[in-house]
């Protein structure tokens, strides 16, 4: 977590000093968990090299997704699909009753990442996708720890429920606003996320609201040449809104991000484009400042349209919220990560990461000294800002929220980038995938077991509550984009 657009977690910094996990004691519960998720390494190792290959884009994982429901299937769950509206999402559940708990996936893919598994540049062959931000290994761990504490369930006389939240399109923020909208999570009790990074560390954190939009500006085609008078130019239209956007940027506070691409110029040059459109991302920390930035960029696109004497029309695909912390349950996810431990690299991963670095150092001047990172970051004193949005933050505004990121990519890599492409579909993300599946599994069992967790979490969810109303600029029965474009 993707989390997924650009989720630099990553990156992000953390106070708090780093240490190596400790062997700690553990129940039978625990070791038929942890035993589990090792007995099905094999497949799910396969489960994440096909998703990786497939590398399909946000709405459109359809293969990725019917191989992660399958396995849910077989293993005795009862599933979903098609949920919200979106043929890609599920639900997966197991057992019955309260508590709830919940575990996200996400699968899709970025676009212009094709990469082999390889320490140098070299797009795979027959596909212009990738896996950037590692979700192919993401909604692999998850499901493989839903089936280990199914596994468990029976045998140990758990009560409760095991969800499986399948969210596509997490890269473009759309699955999970969409899912909360339709109130898929208004009955969970708890909600476990991770995600794949260059770091050991849990997301006991905040991240950046963001919304999603499309400016379409509608003009009179005319021959630009011999009737210009007679035309008007929907491209226009868009190049004086993003100069706009561009001056406003001088007057954002510093943490406010915008971010856009041109996605219709028009046709030919020959011809005054009738229609034109700007794709933009606007965001904030926190969403009131998002949605102020927002509503100053409509008002540039509303003077554009003006100035060219076009129309202009403003598309709302998602709006996304910031995350909003849980210590006690960060504080849990910790324990188990502990327990289990980063993940344990040989020298070829090390091999690896040192030719993905390279590249690094040689464009950006990389500093790391570490290859991979091998110990887990305590928490910090306070949440640390994150500098990707991911709109588990949505989940955070309904119910208690926390996960965590193992260490599947080189140290120092960037996010959303050819080198994460090639780490995850190797050994180093197989191995960062399984200590999380582990983790998982054993925070989702540990809060089946104890009533005192999920009131102590709901607790501290109240009470960062305090004050806030979760809104959205995403239109009243608005429903989820079929494609990303």
């Amino acid at each position: 977590m993707r989390f997924c657009i650009l989720l630099l977690l990553i990156g992000a910094n953390f106070s708090g000093a780093a240490m190596a996990a400790e062997p700690t004691t553990t129940t039978p519960i625990q070791d038929d968990l942890i035993k589990h998720v090792d007995s099905i390494r094999e497949d799910l190792v396969a489960v994440n090299q096909e998703i990786w290959t497939f590398a399909e884009v946000g709405l459109e994982e359809h293969r990725s997704s019917a191989r992660l429901v399958g396995v849910l299937k077989k293993a005795g769950f009862k599933v979903k699909e098609g949920v919200s509206g979106m043929p890609t999402a599920f639900i997966a559940e197991y057992g019955s009753g309260s508590p709830v708990i919940g575990i996200l996936a996400e699968y899709d893919a970025l676009p212009e990442l094709s990469q082999q598994a390889i320490g140098t540049r070299k797009p795979a062959q027959g596909r212009t996708t990738g896996h950037g931000c590692g979700h192919c290994a993401l909604g692999t761990a998850s499901i493989g720890a839903a089936v280990a504490v199914k596994e468990v369930y029976d045998k140990h006389k758990l009560k409760g429920t095991i969800r499986v939240y399948g969210t596509p399109a997490e890269e473009t923020l759309i699955g999970k606003v969409y899912m909360a909208l339709d109130g898929q999570f208004k009955d969970l009790d708890v909600c476990l996320h991770w995600h794949p990074g260059s770091q050991n560390r849990i997301w006991y954190s905040s991240s950046k609201a963001a919304i999603s939009a499309k400016f379409t500006f509608h003009g009179l085609p005319s021959h630009a040449s011999g009737s210009p008078e007679k035309g008007r130019s929907a491209l226009d239209g868009v190049e004086l809104m993003n100069i706009g956007a561009n001056y406003m940027r001088e007057h954002v506070k510093e943490s406010n991000r915008i971010h856009y691409v041109v996605t219709n110029g028009g046709g030919a040059p020959n011809v005054v484009p009738a229609t034109a459109q700007s794709w933009y991302f606007v965001r904030g920390n926190t969403h009131e400042d998002m949605e102020a930035q927002f509503e100053w960029l409509t008002e540039i696109a509303e003077g554009a349209a003006k100035m060219t004497r076009t129309k202009m029309q403003v598309q709302v695909d998602t709006d996304c919220h910031e995350i909003i912390p849980n210590l006690p349950l960060s504080k849990l996810v910790l324990k188990n990560f502990k327990k289990v431990g980063a993940p344990k690299f040989d020298k070829a991963d090390l091999d690896l990461a040192r030719d993905l670095q390279t590249s690094i150092r040689n464009d950006f001047g990389l500093k790391e000294p570490k290859l991979l990172n091998d110990t887990i970051d305590e928490l910090p004193e306070e949440p640390y800002q994150n500098a990707g949005s991911t709109e588990v933050g949505d989940i955070s505004w309904h119910v208690p929220t926390s996960g965590m990121s193992t260490a599947c990519f080189a140290a120092g890599s960037p996010g959303h980038s050819w080198q994460n492409v090639a780490a995850i579909g190797s050994p180093i993300g197989h191995k960062g995938m399984m200590v999380a599946a582990k983790v998982l599994a054993l925070s989702a069992v540990e809060l089946l077991q104890d009533p005192q967790a999920i009131k102590d979490a709901k607790a501290d969810f109240e009470v960062r509550m305090k004050g806030r109303k979760y809104t959205t600029k995403v239109p009243k029965d608005q429903k989820a984009p079929k494609t990303i474009r």
